[in-house]
C-alpha cells in the first residue's frame, strides 16, 4: 500500500499487516500463575491476547511488546 503524507486508509485493515516484528520485549504468560482474570486481554491495545481452551495466549504476530499487559498483571497480583 502506497501512502502519501496525510493519507487516511480504510479502517479495519490492521489484521492484514503483521506488526509483531516491531517488538523489543516479548511478554510470556505463565499458565501456572495465570488467574484467568482477563486483565491482560482487556488492556492490550493490539488485541493480541486471545483465550483458547481456557488458556490465555499471546499472538506474537501482532504483539508490539509495549508491556501494558505485564504491568497490569503485576498490579493485579499485588492487589
Amino acid at each position: 500500500m502506497k501512502l502519501t503524507t496525510g493519507a487516511v486508509v480504510k479502517g479495519g485493515t490492521s489484521l492484514n499487516y503483521k506488526t509483531g516484528n516491531w517488538r523489543d520485549q516479548r511478554p510470556i504468560i505463565d499458565q501456572e500463575l495465570c488467574k484467568k482474570c482477563g486483565i491482560c486481554k482487556d488492556v492490550c491495545p493490539d488485541d493480541s491476547v486471545k483465550v483458547t481452551d481456557d488458556q490465555y495466549e499471546i499472538n506474537y504476530d501482532f504483539c508490539k511488546g509495549c508491556g501494558i499487559c505485564a504491568l497490569q498483571r503485576l498490579r493485579h497480583l499485588c492487589a
